[in-house]
Order: C-alpha cells, then sequence, then structure tokens
C-alpha cells in the first residue's frame, strides 16, 4: 500500500495555524482562508486531508466546524479522503462529522477518557472510520490538547484500542513537532511494532528523508504541516521521491 503523505490543516479562530509544540500563541504560520489552504493541497496532489479544530482540542468546544463541514463539502468531489479531530469528545460529535463526509475521525482525549466510544463508533460505522489520536511526550500519553500526561505509554495504549476496534493510530511524538529539527523515529518504531493495524505518524517531519524513514520503518503515512508551509520541501517533491524509492 502506497505511503501517505497528509498536510495538516490546522484550524485555529477560524484560521489555519501551525504552532510550535501545540502552545496557543506559537503561531509560526497563520492564513486567513482555511479552505483554500486545503484546497491548494488537494490541487497539489494531496489524496488525505489532516483537519484539526485547535479550539475543540484546547477547549472542548468545536469552534471551527463550519469551516471544517465546508472543506468537507467542497473537497470530497475531488476524490480526497479526509480525517478530522480536535474536540470530539463524544459518539454525537463523531457521527456528526462521519455524517457529512468526514471518512475517518480522530479521537484523543475522549478516547482516554471512555475508551468504549471507540468500540461503540467502530460497531457503528466500522474500524477503517475510527482513528485513535496517541500523543505522547518523554513516553507518556498526553491528553486533553497535549496540556496534561497520563501514566501510560503508547504502546499499552495503542494495543488496548487495537483490541477495541480502532482502525488506525495517529501517533504524534510531542517531542519533535513543530521544532522542524526533524523526527525521532524510535518512538514511532515501537508502537508501530506493538500493534498490527496502520500507524499515521505526526512530529518533526523537516525532510523527504524524514518520510522515507518513516515509511522504512513500517509506518502508514505522515502528517506534515510545518515543513509544507514553511516550504521546506514541497509536497511534489514528496510524492516524486516516494514513487522513485
Amino acid at each position: 500500500m502506497a505511503f501517505e503523505i497528509i498536510p495538516a490543516v490546522d484550524m485555529k479562530g477560524g484560521k489555519c495555524v501551525q504552532l510550535v509544540q501545540g502552545v496557543p500563541g506559537s503561531e509560526m504560520v497563520s492564513l486567513d482562508d482555511v479552505a483554500a489552504a486545503a484546497l491548494n493541497w488537494v490541487a497539489r496532489g494531496a489524496k488525505t486531508l489532516h483537519l484539526v479544530d485547535l479550539d475543540g482540542a484546547f477547549e472542548g468546544k468545536r469552534k471551527n466546524a463550519p469551516i471544517v463541514e465546508d472543506i468537507v463539502r467542497r473537497a470530497k468531489p475531488l476524490g480526497v479522503q479526509i480525517q478530522v479531530g480536535g474536540g470530539i469528545r463524544s459518539f454525537k460529535d463523531a457521527e456528526t462529522l462521519l455524517s457529512a463526509g468526514a471518512d475517518r475521525v480522530i479521537l484523543s482525549t475522549a478516547a482516554m477518557q471512555n475508551p468504549q466510544i471507540i468500540k461503540d463508533l467502530s460497531e457503528s460505522f466500522g474500524k477503517q472510520a475510527v482513528v485513535v489520536g496517541l500523543d505522547a511526550k518523554n513516553g507518556r500519553v498526553a491528553i486533553e490538547g497535549w496540556t496534561k500526561l497520563s501514566d501510560k505509554s503508547p504502546a499499552d495504549v495503542g494495543m488496548q484500542f487495537e483490541a477495541l476496534g480502532a482502525g488506525y493510530i495517529l501517533f504524534t511524538n510531542i517531542d519533535t513537532e513543530g521544532l522542524l529539527r526533524g523526527i525521532d523515529a524510535g518512538p514511532t518504531k515501537a508502537l508501530i511494532d506493538s500493534v498490527t493495524i496502520p500507524v499515521i505518524a505526526s512530529g518533526g517531519v523537516t525532510a523527504v528523508d524524514d518520510l522515507l524513514k518513516l515509511r522504512e520503518i513500517g509506518a502508514y503515512g505522515a502528517v506534515v504541516g510545518s515543513a509544507l508551509y514553511t516550504d521546506k520541501f514541497t509536497l511534489e517533491e514528496a510524492i516524486a521521491a516516494l514513487k522513485n524509492v
């Protein structure tokens, strides 16, 4: 299966942003037209988009929901897959997004607080629609918009959610997220080796070589944000490099 390069479209206050280490106020990128940013990636070859409502992640209220729904409505006819996260705290939240056309919903805090929701969503919509977002710092899973650390490892939590019916794991290494210093493949590989479902990597991708390394260790794909928005490499270059190897 082809390795997925998934551009990140993070939104906060109605704008497309890229934060450093997920810290509010640390925007290195801020674009007024979120939908235009998302559709630009589709036009340039993206087959999957990663939409995150950061206000939802931080505050639990999906303030950017109308923008998410507009992007889904405009992008789906173009044949793109869309995964959505940020503030999905209930079965109803997930159901609303999937019914609106999202292909995958990403649950992190809600999954940690109520693991049964993953089983319920998997049984209702199929495991292919259910992504558990595991964000880790110093080897521990973070929750509530990265504001708190649990006492659990990504591997332990990943195996738990695979058993409950998750179809994918989105693993973000907070230690490298947004710093543009390259990836640390070790934590991602440890998780990949612990589960059989696909793992999508996130955090620190700075060069095409990072993508090649993630594919080499068995990642299903990678979410890329800051590197694309700051022209460390182009989406076209990444797609071509992965095809040529």
